[in-house]
């Protein structure tokens, strides 16, 4: 072990503290060291994750994908904005129109696939170029959320041609900037929101099981007043539906949907169904279907006052 003497003359050297203001304006907050370099190489291909995959251009964000979140095309037609048999119609379109199996012609990408349906819905009518770029910026966000999330393995990156941006080949093309032409994410801002909507929800509730697991009800003699947006994701809660199926339904991102749940968890209107180990027997008689209840209110407490005091 090597020991440094410190004398007046040579003061102790000092230890390597690392510039908060200088990584936030990197946007890099620990998020995805592998994304980051991709960034930085202006790497183009799709970066696989446990729970979604980014496709990037040029290292940019140009698409995502995650079981977890909604697409676009649920986006779009959760409120009568396009007819599920049409989005599903310029989809298929797109893919023929690349030619068919053995010409030669490159397999579309997911992306690319999505990109080429919007543009050919914009082309005729079907869709207003403002709520196709909306949709799709809210779903790239929404899925980005979740296939940025802490993982127990590895991301594969596998390099490859994104063309998304391009329109297909009976769609005339427009300039960069138009309505309606999809605009890539740069890294550094989607891990920069990625960041800002974990503190979010660990501000309304620092417990991430209510976003994975079944919700049930919790009864209460006078529950709070709640607002619409509220009572919907509410009137969902039946102990068998997770967040992510809940936002599937109701057709609304699923971070959205996390932040009511979490909300009226807060509140103590709904709780997560806890898996039952295998090593304790279920509540009841065997068969007679009798629930398993939630945690202790009094446990819930005192862990929200543990927090607290650890938070200041």
């Amino acid at each position: 072990m090597t020991t440094v003497r410190a004398t007046p003359a040579t003061p102790p050297p000092r230890l390597p503290v690392r510039d908060k203001a200088s990584a936030l304006d990197r946007g890099w907050g620990g998020v995805s060291p592998m994304l980051t370099r991709l960034a930085a190489e202006r790497a183009t291909g799709i970066l696989v994750r446990e729970r979604g995959t980014l496709h990037l251009a040029d290292g940019k964000v140009v698409h995502a994908e995650s079981p977890a979140a909604p697409g676009a095309d649920v986006l779009l037609a959760a409120h009568g904005t396009l007819d599920p048999g049409i989005w599903r119609q310029a989809l298929a379109e797109s893919v023929a129109s690349t030619g068919a199996t053995g010409t030669g012609a490159r397999r579309l990408t997911g992306a690319e696939a999505v990109h080429r349906a919007g543009r050919r819905l914009v082309a005729g009518g079907l869709l207003t170029p403002g709520a196709l770029e909306m949709c799709r910026l809210t779903a790239l966000y929404d899925a980005a959320y979740f296939a940025l999330a802490p993982s127990s393995t590895p991301g594969r990156f596998r390099y490859s041609t994104e063309d998304g941006p391009d329109a297909p080949a009976d769609v005339p093309p427009e300039p960069d900037g138009a309505p309606g032409v999809p605009h890539p994410v740069p890294v550094a801002d989607l891990e920069r929101e990625t960041l800002r909507r974990r503190d979010l929800l660990h501000r309304i509730w620092p417990d991430a099981l209510p976003d994975e697991v079944p919700l049930a009800r919790e009864h209460r003699p006078a529950p709070p007043p709640l607002p619409a947006r509220r009572r919907a994701v509410l009137a969902r809660v039946d102990g068998i539906r997770t967040a992510s199926e809940i936002a599937r339904e109701l057709g609304r991102p699923a971070f959205h949907t996390l932040v009511d749940i979490r909300r009226l968890v807060a509140a103590g209107v709904v709780s997560p169904c806890l898996p039952t180990p295998f090593t304790e027997p279920l509540a009841g008689t065997p068969g007679d279907g009798t629930p398993v209840h939630p945690v202790d209110p009094h446990i819930t407490l005192l862990k929200r006052l543990r927090d607290a005091l650890e938070a200041l």
